[in-house]
């Protein structure tokens, strides 16, 4: 990274709404980048900021983890730097995929061939800008609680697909129901980990 993009106010990088929005009620300066990071980048140094799924059972919902290193599912390294300043947050290596990794066996496998403890799917397109200045990720599902429908319950970019959301709670209820709070607790945590980096950022 540049030192000119070094110097430019942190961006959190979020892939959907609900993110952007958490992002925003703790005081930071938050963009949607869409799923998978497929929309247009904001300019200046960025953080992936959003939910994750856990890899290993003992990370909860709304547990909150810093990267040291971001790995493809092969263990290849995409970025690696130091963690960014969050109270409570466990610094640890984030995996990045290409789709939601729901499947606890997939999950496990995942985790001992990379040493990563969570997945997102934004974290490696970020890496690849050379722009990336670190991840925050808040937990929202575990092996022992997947998301099921939800996981396919967002638009492109990045808003929140209500017609996949009901048909997940006709369909799924006791599994969506959890899935749903568990959301929740993490876009808590979410909050407040960008209200912790607004406050070291001025």
């Amino acid at each position: 990274m540049d030192a000119a993009v070094a110097t430019a106010p942190l961006t959190l990088a979020c892939a959907l709404a609900v993110e952007e929005r958490a992002a925003r009620r703790g005081g930071a300066r938050a963009a949607r980048v869409g799923p998978r990071a497929a929309l247009p980048l904001p300019q200046g140094p960025l953080a992936s900021f959003g939910l994750a799924g856990a890899l290993v059972p003992d990370l909860r919902p709304g547990a909150l983890v810093t990267a040291t290193r971001v790995v493809d599912e092969r263990g290849g390294v995409l970025w690696e730097g130091d963690p960014l300043a969050v109270p409570g947050a466990e610094a640890a290596v984030v995996c990045t995929a290409d789709r939601v990794v729901d499947a606890p066996l997939e999950r496990a496998r995942i985790a001992e061939r990379t040493g990563a403890v969570a997945v997102d799917m934004e974290s490696g397109g970020l890496a690849r800008s050379g722009r990336m200045a670190g991840v925050v990720r808040a937990i929202s599902d575990t092996p022992a609680r997947s998301v099921g429908r939800l996981a396919r319950a967002s638009h492109p970019d990045g808003r929140t697909a209500w017609g996949t959301v009901v048909l997940a709670f006709l369909t799924e209820p006791v599994r969506a129901l959890r899935a749903s709070k568990d959301a929740r607790r993490a876009l808590a945590s979410l909050e407040r980990a960008a209200a912790s980096l607004t406050g070291a950022s001025k």
